[in-house]
């Protein structure tokens, strides 16, 4: 029996007479405040005693509170440890480093040759920060509710469909990484799956093979999906976005996210806290210095989400946090099964003021991880320890040697430097336990580079907008084309994603722009271009395909609106949809044409005169097809069926029918295209679908991954003409 159980069963009496007790030690959320923090004290007063008080004078009281408020609720919940005992779950309490990854992310998927790349991706990482134990693979939001495709169906939908995320699961299973997915609640207007969530979402992970769920924006999975795992037989693990709501989920989430406040005074976990082995990730993904997350985890001896696509915004790690998860990583894993010892305990005394430890005691070995919240470096005695037997060394494992205590008064004195910002680590071993030799030698040779050496500096990554091919020469321009003059247009948009503040590197990066941002504004000078008075139409596209038999590589989802070859009977006018950016640009090339630019779409849409919309400032209903609110989506409008919605110029069915095709931009990790005019379906009750961008001034990025999930039934596209 763990000591932790055995103090819940040996604690009956005391647990008894404290029920009454309030304790002025209490969790605040998922976060234990250190000693000196009391409930209920203002936040001046927290702020203040973190930088006028001494942690050890108070830490005595501290820890006894927070052990007999731990008894209390353990036994008020009923606490049973099963979860933790599983076998085949018990990796879980060495899942360290996690990531998310966005399937966008061209190091995972190269979209040239059609292929997963799994090595190119994990090598990436171990070679900037030591690596990941675990991954969860993203293909929902933003892209979900683009159309009303749900959840599963986006999973499935990848290149390959559930075979190839088979074959991925093993290739990151040989990289020693473990596979997520996720599952989210708020997708409840998309199409209907016909059973629960928690079966669809169990049967699908079974499918798959994959290893866990993560619970996006649940406050822990309910029980339900815990029971719908088992009966697959092929339980996976649960691990929410939010710490759970009710420590009772403790007993069926075996990990959790993290998403914490930071003061100058680290705090510890209640969740590891009150059971050590749940293994938490703490996660900031918007921070762009990181050594505040991977000193809070390495106090706790927890983990961290190294996420740095972010929805196909690039916040990666600098080179001095990198390092630094480099090596915190290094060393939690190597100790990490002293790391769930159920007698850890927070704020071990120290000696130097801004320095707090952690002690993780084992049986031949303890651990200390120890932090500097201070900037500057400090140096000479920082953990006074009660002398033990004459058999014990002391290593200080975060530079690679052994350390000769001074010993006087029954107390074992250790020196050792810790940098600004920094960390530290101890281990104690006794007589007949291991010296990690191997771990000490590592440790020295990366300590001759301090972090501080380091650059801290965070840059956007720049993007490339994807050169347009030239129109072929013609006599004169194609039928049915709208002429638009040449001369002066401002073009003033702004990109709609939900997240990302006004960060640099957000949207898109213009020719004309040193970095990608969220509001763009020039003044151009166009050069005249011929548009197509309506998106191309069922009937346009099926001439295509007579004329030239063109068939995709990738043909999943095309034409998925299509019987045997053909539109429906009454869909010939309807603009054509399930073609991705790929085959749009091959039926634009057939008909001597190219996909407009953006800023030629807008113009086209707003004239010179800077309209909200294209028949003017107003919002009209009659301009548009009717919204489709419902979980089945409806077939779009004949694309000559709102001639109220007609721009300046004449062009037609612009806006709230079909999204149409514009300009792609790449970076290093993400593609993405511009998507303009919004379509008619609105998915309901989530504030996380795709935005619409119904405005002349507004635009949504829709991320790029393969035709087979780019392809949507609310996606089509209109051509220009411009000569050379």
């Amino acid at each position: 029996m763990r000591p932790i159980h055995r103090l819940v069963c040996a604690a009956a009496a005391l647990t008894t007479a404290l029920v009454a007790q309030e304790t002025p030690h209490k969790p605040q959320g998922s976060q234990i405040p250190g000693p000196g923090i009391y409930a209920g004290m203002p936040d001046w007063q927290v702020n203040l005693n973190q930088w006028k008080s001494d942690p050890g004078s108070d830490r005595e009281a501290w820890l006894k509170s927070l052990k007999a408020w731990r008894v209390e609720r353990l036994k008020r919940m009923g606490y049973s440890d099963a979860l933790y005992r599983r076998p085949e779950l018990q990796w879980t309490q060495r899942n360290l480093i996690h990531t998310q990854m966005m399937v966008e992310d061209r190091y995972f998927f190269d979209p040239s040759t059609h292929t997963y790349t799994v090595d190119r991706y994990v090598d990436d990482l171990q070679n900037r920060f030591g690596g990941i134990d675990s991954v969860l693979i993203w293909p929902l939001y933003p892209n979900a509710g683009i159309d009303n495709r749900n959840q599963w169906d986006l999973h499935r939908d990848m290149p390959g469909g559930i075979p190839a995320l088979r074959q991925v699961v093993a290739d990151f299973h040989r990289r020693g990484v473990k596979v997520f997915f996720p599952t989210v609640p708020w997708d409840a207007s998309t199409r209907d799956i016909g059973k629960p969530e928690w079966q669809a979402t169990a049967e699908l992970m079974a499918e798959i093979g994959a290893d866990g769920v993560n619970g996006d924006t649940f406050e822990g999975l309910p029980q339900a999906y815990r029971s719908a795992s088992d009966a697959t037989g092929h339980p996976v693990a649960f691990e929410p976005e939010l710490a759970p709501a009710s420590d009772e989920g403790l007993m069926y989430n075996s990990q959790s996210w993290a998403y914490w406040g930071y003061e100058f005074m680290p705090t510890a976990s209640k969740l590891k806290w009150l059971e050590s082995r749940h293994l938490i990730h703490l996660c900031d993904r918007w921070a762009r210095n990181r050594i505040d997350n991977l000193q809070f985890a390495f106090f706790n001896g927890v983990g961290y989400v190294a996420w740095e696509n972010i929805w196909g915004i690039w916040n990666q790690l600098t080179p001095r946090d990198a390092e630094a998860l480099r090596r915190v990583s290094f060393l939690e894993r190597r100790f990490a099964d002293l790391l769930v010892s159920p007698e850890w305990e927070p704020y071990a005394p120290t000696l130097q003021w801004g320095v707090f430890a952690t002690k993780f005691p084992g049986q031949a070995q303890t651990l200390w991880t120890l932090v500097n919240r201070n900037e500057y470096d400090l140096q000479g005695s920082q953990l006074a320890l009660p002398h033990h037997t004459p058999g014990r060394r002391y290593f200080d494992l975060w530079h690679g040697v052994e350390l000769k205590p001074s010993t006087r008064a029954g107390q074992d004195t250790l020196d050792f430097p810790i940098e600004g910002k920094g960390f530290g680590a101890v281990l104690a071993v006794d007589e007949g336990g291991d010296v990690p030799d191997t771990c000490l030698a590592q440790m020295k040779q990366w300590a001759a580079v301090t972090l501080k050496s380091l650059s801290a500096e965070w840059k956007p990554l720049p993007q490339q907008i994807v050169e347009m091919p030239a129109c072929k020469p013609l006599m004169a321009p194609p039928p049915n084309m709208v002429q638009i003059p040449g001369g002066p247009f401002e073009f003033r948009v702004q990109g709609l994603e939900i997240e990302g503040m006004d960060w640099e590197g957000l949207d898109v990066q213009y020719p004309w722009e040193p970095s990608p941002r969220r509001f763009h504004r020039q003044t151009m000078n166009l050069e005249g271009f011929w548009i197509d008075r309506f998106p191309v139409t069922n009937a346009d596209f099926q001439e295509f395909l007579k004329s030239t038999r063109y068939q995709p590589e990738d043909t999943h989802n095309f034409l998925k609106h299509w019987v045997n070859g053909s539109p429906p009977p009454g869909w010939e006018q309807k603009p054509v949809t399930w073609v991705g950016l790929e085959d749009a640009r091959a039926y634009a090339q057939w008909a001597g044409k190219r996909l407009p630019h953006e800023w030629e779409w807008q113009c086209a849409a707003q004239g010179r005169d800077g309209r909200t919309y294209p028949w003017g400032s107003q919002w009209d209903p009659a301009a548009v097809p009717a919204p489709s609110k419902g979980r089945d989506l409806p077939a779009p409008a004949n694309v000559d069926a709102h001639p109220a919605g007609a721009s300046p110029y004449g062009v037609m069915d612009l806006v709230g029918n079909v999204w149409q095709w514009t300009d792609e931009f790449t970076d290093t990790h993400t593609r993405a295209a511009i998507l303009r005019g919004g379509s008619a379906y609105q998915p309901q009750d989530a504030l996380w679908f795709f935005p619409q961008a119904y405005r002349l001034d507004q635009h949504s990025k829709y991320l790029l991954m393969a035709p087979s999930k780019d392809r949507s039934a609310t996606v089509g596209f209109r051509c220009v003409w411009a000569p050379q």
